[in-house]
């Protein structure tokens, strides 16, 4: 295979038409291969692992950004338990419309399939079903793209009922438009001197058997539907209780293995699993925090999210992500040790633009510190203006971050006000729209010190204050 260059003869960046050798070239992404040397460890995971090739088209950017989505193709890849051989990337205007790489490239691209040994093939976007099934009988070997990669990820990490719900229905909406059959033995369609002179009892129920397939899909999803319509009646109970209660409420965003559950454990001891890999948590997960104080609020852990995250899912988690959407304050999770954290900043921006949350107040928590590049880290400061650096797994930053917290959420006013008997209205719309702290019963009346939201607060202005 001959190098790709990345500018033409000029010395300045391709951004229009490109030259033949441009087109046709196809360049290895070096240190993708998870192969392994020893020969046993070899022999064991042959028997349970994929062996993909990855190929990627690289339309935009420069090589760095083209690169970096090949390298998270690989962890994804990795994630779902394939063993990456190799890894190929093709420069294009934009990609083939009938293989994805063009017939020529995707010959080479079988080639290079044999000489590996590999039996997947894994494409660094979503194909259109036309794409899937030509590029499938060219290279003689399965082929997934992107999209289908993460639904297979997410399945595999589903662990409650709702989130197993939700990945099914985010598949099952992936399948419908690229069901294919393969011959004539699938077709139910006979009958009459028009089937060949079947006549009476050889006439068919009328559908093919991919319509028949396409019409069970429909079905399931709808259950799906309905059965995720029940399972978000509990969650939306329970928030309208911390409504009522005025529990301001925080969620933890941003890119997949970008630290959110080691940050939620450090700030609440919430005892979450935490493992350095992508996608690992997938059901929300909502607990109690103090801010420095001693006031209340929730902190919701929510599945992380990744470039081109797929539409599917997306609408699947709708339910989950509105945890975000209905949020105070969102913690949008940066890996400040990550090659490009600002494209996985503006990918996670992207999805929450999606579900109707970019309008909450928002504060970029760079983890990881630790490990970081201090210019980075000074980069990402410079270009996020509110930001707080922090290190989940040391501590360092978090009272910094709680302190943070604590200057955004809604404001509340505490209170020391002596409320008359006859007014035990008042006392009951303190106790369920605020925090009450101490509560006294005096000859005058009852002596309360609370936090209230602002509108019971300037009601309270008109009864005796009490000192502090």
């Amino acid at each position: 295979m001959t190098a790709a260059h990345t500018e033409d003869h000029d010395d300045q960046p391709i951004t229009g038409d490109l030259d033949l050798a441009e087109r046709q070239a196809l360049r290895r992404v070096v240190g993708l291969s998870t192969e392994l040397h020893d020969v046993t460890e070899v022999e064991y995971r042959a028997l349970r692992l994929e062996r993909v090739v990855l190929i990627g088209v690289w339309t935009e950017g420069d090589v760095k950004q083209a690169e970096n989505s090949m390298r998270e193709l690989a962890l994804l890849a990795e994630t779902a338990g394939s063993q990456v051989l190799e890894g190929l990337m093709q420069r294009r205007g934009t990609p083939d419309p009938a293989t994805y790489v063009g017939s020529g490239k995707a010959a080479e691209l079988r080639d290079v399939v044999i000489s590996t040994g590999a039996d997947t093939v894994i494409c660094d976007g979503e194909l259109a079903p036309g794409q899937l099934r030509q590029l499938e009988e060219i290279v003689k070997v399965k082929v997934i793209d992107r999209t289908a990669l993460i639904l297979d990820i997410f399945a595999q990490h589903a662990r409650s009922r709702e989130g197993k719900a939700q990945v099914e229905l985010a598949q099952l909406s992936y399948l419908l438009p690229r069901l294919r059959g393969w011959g004539g033995n699938l077709s139910r369609q006979v009958g009459g001197r028009a089937a060949g002179g079947v006549g009476i009892g050889g006439r068919g129920p009328g559908e093919t058997k991919i319509e028949l397939d396409r019409r069970r899909i429909r079905t399931r999803m709808a259950k799906l539907r309905r059965e995720l319509a029940g399972m978000t009646t509990a969650r939306d109970t329970k928030r309208a209780e911390r409504r009522r209660r005025q529990v301001p409420s925080v969620a933890i965003s941003g890119y997949t293995n970008a630290g959110k559950s080691s940050l939620l454990n450090r700030m609440t001891g919430a005892g979450v699993l935490v493992d350095d890999a992508l996608f690992a948590t997938l059901d929300p997960t909502v607990r109690r925090a103090s801010t420095p104080s001693g006031r209340d609020f929730t902190l919701t852990d929510t599945v992380g999210f990744v470039r081109h995250l797929p539409h599917q899912l997306v609408e699947a988690f709708r339910s989950t992500l509105e945890e975000v959407a209905d949020s105070d304050v969102i913690l949008h999770v940066v890996d400040g040790s990550e090659v490009d954290p600002e494209a996985q900043i503006d990918a996670v921006r992207e999805v929450l633009r999606d579900i109707g949350a970019d309008d909450v107040t928002e504060i970029v928590v760079i983890n990881k510190a630790d490990a970081a590049d201090p210019l980075a880290l000074a980069r990402l400061q410079r270009r996020e203006p509110c930001t707080v650096v922090v290190s989940a797994r040391s501590g360092a930053g978090i009272a910094e971050l709680l302190a943070a917290v604590e200057e955004r959420l809604p404001g509340q006013h505490e209170v020391h006000v002596l409320v008359p008997y006859d007014r035990g209205d008042v006392v009951a719309r303190v106790h369920e729209h605020g925090e009450v702290f101490t509560q006294e019963h005096t000859p005058d009346g009852t002596a309360l010190h609370a936090r209230v939201p602002a509108s019971l607060a300037a009601e309270l202005d008109s009864y005796t204050t009490l000192p502090a």
